[in-house]
Parts: C-alpha cells; structure tokens; sequence
C-alpha cells in the first residue's frame, strides 16, 4: 500500500514531466523558433493573416494553411477558412497536391540516378519499349486530314522528360490530334479515378503523337507519369512503395500517400469552385471548365480520386496526397542539399544540378521571362521580372487546385501555401502575394 500511495503522489509531477519533456522529443527534429531568433520578424510575419483572412472574407477560397521555415525552424503555421463546409480549417489538413507531386518523383529518379543505374541522356525507350517507334504531329493544310505524323529525329531522353521537353502534352490543353488520341487511348492526366496502374497508362500514352521533336520546344505535360513508370521498371518496384521506402520514411512524411486512408478522410479539405451566384461551391465530379480546358476531358475534375476506385493508378505527375508539414520536409530536405535530421536522400551536388536552366532560351508559358525549368522545378533566373521579392536561385512549383511552394536557398526559406480551389488562375494574385508576405518578413540577411 505504501508503494502505491507513494506512486499516487507523484502522478502530478509525472505529468507535468510528461507533458513538458514529451511534446519537446517530438518536435526536436522540426523545431519551431520566435521569428527574431532566425532574422524574420513576427509583426511583419502577421501581415500573413491579414491578407488570408480576408481572402476567405470575401470568399475568394474557402481555406488556407500557411506554413513558413527558416534555418530549419518552423516560424509560422496557421490555418484559416473552413475545410469543408461548416468544419474549420485544420493546420493537418491533407490536401490534393496534384502537380507538387512532380518534384518528388524528380528525386526519386535522381535517388536512382546517383546509384549509377541510367544516364540522363538514355532513350526513355531502352526502360520502356512502347516509346522507340513515337510520332510527332505537324499541322499541314495541304495534307487531307490537316496533318501529318513524322518519325522522331532523336528519341525521347530521361533529360527531356525531366525538363518537359519532351514533346508530351496534357489532354486538358486540346491540342489538335493529340488531345484526342488521348481520349480515344483513355489516357488519364492523373486526377480523376482511374483503373489499371501507371505502366499500362503509359504504353497507351506512347501510341499518341508529340507536339514537337524531342528537345525542340518546352510543353507542360505527363512527361512525370511516365517517369513514375521509369521509377518502377529502374527500381523494380511499385512507385508507391519506392517513394514509401525511399522517400516517405526517411523523412518521415507520414500523411503523404498515392490515396487518403479512411482514417484520414475526415482531414482532407473539400474542393471548390466559384458559384454562378457568387461565393464558392463544392467541386463535383464531371463539372466542364471554360477556356484551354477541353469539354471531352471533363472527367478530370473529380474530387473523389482521393479515396474512391481501384487505387491501383499511381499517377506520377498528379497523384500525391499530402500536409502542409509533410511537404515542408521534402522541401528542407532539397533546402539542406539532400539531407533532413541526419537521413540523406541527395547529394547537394545533385540538388544543384536539379535547379539550373535545363531549357535553355525555350520559354514557359507561366512567367516566360523570371522564370526557367529545372528538373521538376521552376527556377527564378531574374528576380525583377517576377515582380516578387524572390532572389535568382529559388525554386518553386504548384498543383492545379491552388497548392504552391517555394524554397529560396539565399535566405534559408521555405515556405507553403496550400487551398484547394479550382480554377486557380483566378487567386494567382494571392499566391505571389504570399511570396511578398513571407520575404519583406526578413528583417536580417
């Protein structure tokens, strides 16, 4: 009894320990800091929710996490708006992360690369046959169908997937001929539910035209899905499982995932669109945009891709799930040339050679004249073009519903932006503005 009575007595004590030492070990790999002990100050750093807030106000979207580090120290994290309706907005809140699924499928290929198994000017065709005999369109009116159909000058190269320049397209721009071998081959752009698995999408993909040579030009498209099938056949793994193991588990990026578990569902922020009456409205599947997007691909917006169908798809250009705290690690790890808390995935002389000018004088279409791509990333090459302060040398990208990133390697910054909104063009303001938020909050170099 009096062994009992003496444990009784120092049950508070215990908790306190508990509730002092615990929370410290699980959050000492990913400190967070006062903004001042890093140069940042927190006064500008609240001008963040000034402007968010009044975005979800005036119901420009529904929700908001922001998420802000430097030197590897968490400064800023907070949500805003709703999730989904009538629920707030949660700091965990998984979200589509669409095309920010592209950098992380960049470095699983260099985590391959560095191992000596391929060159980055190997024809795609030596991994995946389907692509030695590829076509490219050229539009020619004195042709009777308005077209013609040439024979690649020189194969399509890891390089050129990496870069997209490739000549791979996206069936949502519609282009000519292309867009519609896609849709005859059923060949997803990644976000919608989708059956069979990405080696079987990519062999239909192969029997579609290019819209130009190989090398020849700079063209947004599912150049990622079909280097997630690389990763497969390089590796001989599945793509989940590689990323699982090589990627996920190292950096500990525990809620990232092809598909949302149903665990995790009551998490995952709903999608939106504007309503014809104003304000926004939940995405429903089959709901036909206006503009470059294409009515026979209507099919892609599709919210439930998330969780419902086969889940056997693993779309490499489009696929992933994630948290704003998960991404922040991939980008820190980028941030620290490869390495996070003592697991190194790159070399830093890989990461340097990812982020340089790999198309040389091609344009993008985005911002043609700040901006040039990388390998899986966009990379700022004059910083007084993008009207933003961002400094030659940083990196970024974004997914199609409004989720964005950047990581500026001179001030030691990462920063994440994530909603989930569809069409995004029309907050694009919002995203560069949260550029400026984050860098006039650097109060010391």
């Amino acid at each position: 009894m009096r062994c009992c009575r003496y444990n009784f007595r120092i049950l508070p004590v215990m908790l306190i320990f508990v509730f002092l030492f615990v929370p410290f070990v699980f959050s000492k790999d990913f400190e967070t800091a006062a903004p001042e002990t890093v140069g940042m100050s927190s006064e500008r750093l609240a001008r963040i929710a000034t402007v968010l807030t009044k975005a979800v106000e005036q119901q420009r979207v529904k929700g908001v996490v922001a998420m802000v580090a430097r030197n590897g120290k968490v400064v800023y994290h907070k949500a805003f708006g709703e999730m989904d309706d009538g629920k707030p907005m949660q700091k965990d809140a998984v979200f589509r992360f669409c095309s920010m699924t592209k950098p992380i499928i960049a470095a699983a290929v260099m985590i391959l690369w560095e191992q000596g198994l391929f060159g980055l000017d190997d024809p795609i065709h030596q991994y995946i046959p389907d692509f030695k005999d590829v076509k490219v369109l050229v539009m020619d009116k004195n042709e009777e169908k308005g077209y013609r159909l040439e024979p690649v000058k020189q194969p399509i190269t890891i390089r050129h997937l990496l870069s997209h320049t490739s000549g791979i397209s996206y069936g949502f721009f519609a282009r000519p001929v292309v867009s519609q071998c896609y849709l005859e081959n059923d060949v997803s752009d990644g976000f919608r539910v989708t059956n069979g698995t990405i080696g079987e999408e990519v062999k239909r993909l192969a029997k579609c035209p290019l819209v130009f040579q190989p090398g020849g030009g700079w063209e947004y498209g599912l150049n990622f899905d079909v280097l997630g099938y690389f990763v497969e056949v390089v590796s001989g793994m599945p793509l989940d499982r590689f990323l699982q193991e090589n990627i996920f588990a190292p950096l500990k990026m525990k809620d990232t995932s092809f598909f949302v578990p149903a665990d995790k569902l009551p998490r995952l922020a709903a999608l939106y669109e504007p309503a014809m009456e104003g304000g926004l409205k939940k995405l429903d599947r089959k709901v036909v945009a206006q503009g470059f997007f294409s009515e026979t691909h209507s099919f892609m917006y599709d919210p439930f891709y998330a969780y419902q169908g086969p889940k056997t798809y693993f779309s490499g250009g489009a696929g992933l799930h994630s948290t704003a705290s998960d991404y922040l690690r991939f980008c820190q790890m980028m941030l620290n040339g490869g390495e996070l808390h003592g697991v190194r995935l790159l070399s830093p002389t890989t990461i340097d050679f990812m982020i340089q000018n790999h198309i040389g004088e091609y344009v993008m279409v985005l911002d043609p004249k700040a901006q040039k791509y990388g390998l899986g990333f966009s990379v700022y090459v004059d910083p007084v073009a993008s009207a933003t302060p961002l400094p030659k040398g940083a990196y970024e990208w974004g997914g199609i519903y409004n989720t964005k990133f950047y990581i500026d390697p001179k001030h030691r910054i990462v920063a994440v932006y994530l909603t989930q909104l569809f069409p995004n063009m029309q907050v694009n303001d919002l995203n560069r503005k949260f550029w400026v938020l984050t860098q006039q909050a650097i109060v010391k170099e």
